[in-house]
């Protein structure tokens, strides 16, 4: 399949898409199917941050067009998921909690983002998505809830992946 290079302006929108799909084999994601997140979007809002829901950001850390042979362009993408979740209340044992409540979100949006078995590319996205272990493994880092928590912030992690775009010539 040929793409375009102004693919890239797109690849965060295409995969927030894909995380708010539902109706499939995988987990849903989205509040309005049952699933943990409140908001699963494009971009970080900026000023009008909701700091009282959860939330999915998808951002590009960074982007590049990789030679593939004969004038054919792959664009890779490393994908990075902010991940907000409030925490309401401070104190134990419901800090804990929210704490739990939050690794079971995450582990439905890693079964979502590894995607359905024989298909990884993100309902046809995408030439392929967090199948590149060598260069950077399907990775989530938190924030230390022991400063995030009583920030204000609730609880932070970043998730990073890259993606694999469909390919150009050029």
């Amino acid at each position: 399949m040929t793409g375009s290079a102004d693919e890239t302006a797109t690849a965060a929108a295409r995969e927030a898409a894909w995380l708010n799909t539902t109706g499939d084999s995988l987990p849903w994601l989205p509040v309005s199917a049952g699933g943990p997140w409140e908001i699963i979007q494009a971009y970080w809002p900026g000023a009008r941050f909701p700091s009282q829901k959860t939330g999915i950001y998808v951002l590009l850390k960074s982007s590049g067009d990789y030679f593939v042979a004969a004038n054919r362009y792959r664009p890779q993408h490393l994908v990075t998921l902010k991940l907000v979740w409030p925490v309401r209340h401070n104190t134990s044992p419901l800090a804990e909690t929210e704490q739990q409540n939050f690794d079971n979100a995450i582990s439905l949006l890693r079964q979502r983002i590894r995607g359905p078995l024989g298909d990884k590319s993100h309902g046809g996205a995408f030439l392929s998505a967090a199948q590149v272990p060598q260069q950077n493994p399907l990775a989530v880092d938190y924030d230390d809830p022991e400063t995030t928590i009583p920030a204000g912030q609730g609880l932070r992690a970043t998730v990073s992946y890259h993606i694999d775009d469909q390919e150009f010539t050029g």
